[in-house]
């Protein structure tokens, strides 16, 4: 195969960043016909705020670009649901002294169940596809308790006090991942000092759980599992001992990866060869916090009118390993774009995405080149090539979002209406026509282009098209 657009990646190559490495790489699956890919998912006790969507869409892409490459019947995208957390436990125990009806475990279940809900419509309004499998933690106590029997056996984890803990001084290669060693880790880290601890970073396989709150039979005592346990339980169940690619944002580097790998090799298992983590997310330029009143769910820009395919739009115009900045600029240049891309290729169906655009995604998942690409194929009026780089992007899938449609073909309407008169003008050699319905556009917010090609009419984010009654 040849190399395209000089990316030093041939078609259908995949090249990908390896955290643990700390370097790209031709991209390896263990088996072609079986490629696994596993993404840490949500603790389900709220909405998802914007930062959450970040490796949703990222991980999306990848998805796509590995169907698309190896064939959709030959990936398996696991992303699991954590449904033990203290947080989950809070707001039913609060719903329940509000005198709800029910059982605490039947709240917190309900709790679960709705957050999980609410996850499904807000990703799914971004383009994302579900994945293969979205396994919860409850489901997997079994493994879980079978993992770490195995880990005391094997010497790597001990019981203390109704609790399990994985040694970490056991793991020699603990700390490879983030490039940490033991002790800058127990000198940075805020680690929970312990009596039954042998060491300050052994961390928490399995610990009790009161009576009052939901809780599981175990060897050592009623309890449930820690949080690292239940990633690695679930990848070994459903994508067996070793798998291709494990990713997440770059905030679960360090401890919750770190020790998903300890626990993992120490049981015998391969685990995941490529690790891949993106960066995090800011609001114009700071971090994202209530404290600052920049903190938002996807369900607010939603609400707000914001479409989803420009809420992943932003999020794709920056590359993953970078730290991305939502800004409102980025977001209503974003919808300008996508309405004059909609309105180029409605009517056309997905054919295949022309070879710059598969290298250009092959390399380390470069989307910001790809939309780049996406304006010269836009330019150039390449519909075909524009209308299945959209789709392999998750921008456009099996029609013209309602938002773009309703408004993009109301403008080609007047677009037509000014552009015959123009014509007329031009015979006629009087503009007054022209010049009233440009003024009349111009005074509604629409931006009206006027050349040699034609005439070109752009509407602002969030225009409603009721103010176009009266132009004509």
């Amino acid at each position: 195969m040849s190399t395209i657009n000089g990316t030093g990646t041939t078609q259908n190559e995949i090249k990908l960043y390896n955290t643990k490495t700390r370097r790209k790489e031709v991209f390896e699956p263990i088996k072609a016909d079986d490629v696994r890919m596993y993404v840490c998912g949500p603790t389900v006790y709220d909405r998802a705020h914007l930062g959450n969507a970040r490796p949703v869409i990222v991980f999306d892409v990848l998805n796509r670009l590995l169907r698309h490459v190896y064939g959709a019947d030959h990936v398996t995208y696991v992303r699991n649901f954590t449904d033990v957390d203290d947080r989950i436990n809070e707001t039913a125990q609060k719903r329940k002294a509000a005198g709800a009806d029910g059982t605490l475990e039947e709240l917190i279940a309900e709790r679960a169940d709705e957050t999980i809900d609410w996850y499904h419509q807000d990703m799914d309004a971004l383009g994302a596809l579900r994945p293969d499998h979205e396994p919860r933690a409850t489901a997997f106590i079994g493994q879980m308790i079978a993992m770490i029997e195995g880990l005391i056996a094997s010497g790597h984890a001990y019981a203390a006090e109704g609790h399990a803990l994985f040694a970490v001084e056991s793991y020699k290669e603990y700390g490879a991942l983030s490039g940490r060693s033991v002790d800058d880790m127990i000198a940075g880290a805020r680690v929970e000092v312990a009596p039954y601890k042998r060491n300050p970073m052994d961390f928490v396989l399995w610990k009790p759980s009161p009576d009052d709150l939901p809780g599981w039979e175990s060897p050592w005592g009623r309890g449930r599992p820690g949080w690292h346990i239940e990633c690695s339980a679930m990848a070994h169940e459903l994508l067996g001992e070793s798998f291709d690619i494990h990713g997440g944002g770059n905030d679960l580097q360090f401890p919750h990866h770190e020790n998903e790998i300890a626990q993992s090799k120490c049981a015998g298992h391969g685990f995941a060869n490529v690790w891949m983590h993106n960066e995090m997310l800011q609001v114009e330029g700071k971090k994202m916090s209530k404290s600052l009143g920049n903190f938002f769910t996807v369900r607010d820009l939603l609400e707000q009118g914001v479409p989803g395919e420009v809420i992943r739009f932003v999020m794709l115009s920056t590359h993953y390993r970078k730290p991305m900045d939502w800004t409102e600029k980025k977001r209503m240049e974003a919808e300008k774009t996508l309405r004059k891309w909609y309105t180029q290729v409605a009517g056309l169906d997905t054919g295949t995405a022309p070879d710059a655009v598969l290298a250009l995604l092959g390399d380390d998942l470069n989307t910001h080149g790809v939309l780049t690409e996406c304006h010269r194929l836009s330019t150039q009026n390449d519909t075909a090539g524009l209308r299945a780089a959209l789709a392999l992007l998750g921008l456009l899938d099996q029609k013209i979002p309602d938002w773009a449609v309703e408004q993009a073909f109301d403008l080609l309407d007047v677009e037509a209406f000014l552009s015959d008169a123009r014509t007329t003008a031009m015979e006629t050699k009087d503009f007054s026509e022209v010049d009233r319905i440009k003024s009349a556009l111009i005074a509604v917010g629409i931006e009206v282009q006027m050349s040699k090609d034609g005439v070109k009419l752009t509407a602002p984010a969030g225009f409603d098209r009721a103010a176009l009654e009266g132009v004509l």
